[in-house]
């Protein structure tokens, strides 16, 4: 695998689309700001990538890769719905 400018790049934007998808995935209301949506994203595109290849789907085609897309978005929803159950647990009210 080889990592260039334009690789970066799209893993990039590849990561923050999967975060906006990974956010509208879980139900209810998250209180994070949209910066750690898109954070969560770019994590969860790697690590989707590097699962989706454990798992033997193909990753590196001509095109889209909507098996490896799919498993980044549910990544990315886990990593959301986990982020922000521990947030919205550690707010007081008063």
């Amino acid at each position: 695998m080889e990592l260039t400018v334009w690789g970066i790049i799209t893993a990039i934007v590849v990561g923050l689309i999967v975060g906006a998808l990974g956010r509208l995935v879980v139900p209810g209301r998250q209180n994070m700001p949209m910066w750690l949506h898109l954070l969560i994203g770019v994590g969860a595109a790697l690590l989707g990538t590097v699962l989706a290849r454990a798992m033997g789907i193909a990753t590196e085609t001509a095109g889209i890769d909507w098996t490896e897309l799919l498993v980044q978005v549910v990544v990315a929803a886990i990593a959301v719905a986990l982020v922000a159950g521990v947030g919205g647990r550690r707010r007081v009210t008063r």
